[in-house]
């Protein structure tokens, strides 16, 4: 290999050092304005009661907005029993894609639970993974629970 082809391999070799550098330096950061808009969801798992775990799962709507208020609706099944639910609360987003929201969910206008969530904002602000960290009754109860929710952006926020 002579001089010049050597050369020319140590500049494309750092070109490619510095591209794969590059996308890292760029990535999408998140915010509240970034994460705004309608989603469609679904949630699947198991609510861990003393003596038997049941299945749970749900479909649903929700309206993130850039000042970090969440509402929606959400159609549920908890161990074959269904109900139709609204839902509200908050949201916060750090620049990183990860984050947290309290929901509370209500059935007739009645509070049947809050639930706090750990996000992840994914697939260039297209999609939001959660993962349930409790569950509190309006009685002040917590029930373990194992949830997951996969979100997918509908629209943005302005649409």
């Amino acid at each position: 290999m002579n001089r010049k082809s050597r050369a020319a391999w140590v500049g494309i070799f750092l070109l490619l050092a510095v591209a794969n550098y590059v996308p890292s330096a760029r990535a999408a950061h998140c915010s509240l304005a970034t994460t705004a808009g309608k989603y469609g969801f679904t949630l699947t798992g198991t609510l861990i009661l003393p003596t038997v775990a049941v299945p749970i799962a749900a479909v649903g709507k929700a309206v993130l907005d850039a000042s970090g208020n969440a509402s929606g609706t959400e159609s549920r099944s908890v161990g074959g029993g269904f109900a139709d639910e609204t839902l509200a609360g908050t949201y916060a987003v750090n620049t990183d894609c990860t984050g947290t929201a309290t929901i509370q969910f209500f059935e007739s206008g009645q509070l049947v639970r809050t639930s706090i969530l750990s996000l992840v904002v994914d697939d260039n602000h297209r999609e939001i993974r959660m993962v349930q960290k409790s569950l509190q009754l309006p009685n002040g109860a917590f029930l373990p629970v194992v949830v997951t929710v996969e979100a997918r952006r509908i629209s943005k926020e302005e649409d």
